[in-house]
């Protein structure tokens, strides 16, 4: 597992970790049961603190990606085929109101915007 910190983001450095760890799991390059490296080593490894990197797993936990284990450490959790639905519906959401935003900045009206969306799904090959 390859985790980039970027330390001028202005995401703090745990939602980082928790995204990158997401993105993973959802993409299958992190199977069920794979062991993430423990607090520390993965606080050394990042040269940051143990505390954020436990916000991180806490808060990977909480959503139910990782299990944990006292005493043997964290474990990607089994796939549950409704968060993974969730989060790819989370992610679109954000494209698109970041498309609703520009069209706006643009003055294109709700119907142009919906013409044009109806234009481009007739046109696609993903749905044929």
């Amino acid at each position: 597992m390859h985790l980039i910190i970027n330390h001028s983001s202005m995401v703090p450095i745990y939602e980082q970790i928790v995204e990158q760890i997401k993105e993973g799991i959802l993409k299958q390059e992190l199977k069920e049961n794979y062991p993430l490296p423990s607090v520390r080593t993965l606080s050394k490894e990042l040269k940051i603190s143990a505390l954020t990197v436990k916000k991180a797993y806490d808060a990977l936990e909480s959503e139910g990606f990782i299990c944990t284990v006292h005493g043997k450490g964290s474990y990607i959790a089994p796939v549950n085929p409704q968060l993974v639905w969730e989060e790819q519906r989370k992610e679109l959401e954000q494209d698109l109101e970041g498309i609703l935003q520009k069209a706006k900045r643009f003055d294109i009206t709700k119907e142009e915007l919906k013409d044009l969306f109806l234009l481009l799904l007739e046109e696609s090959s993903c749905w044929k």
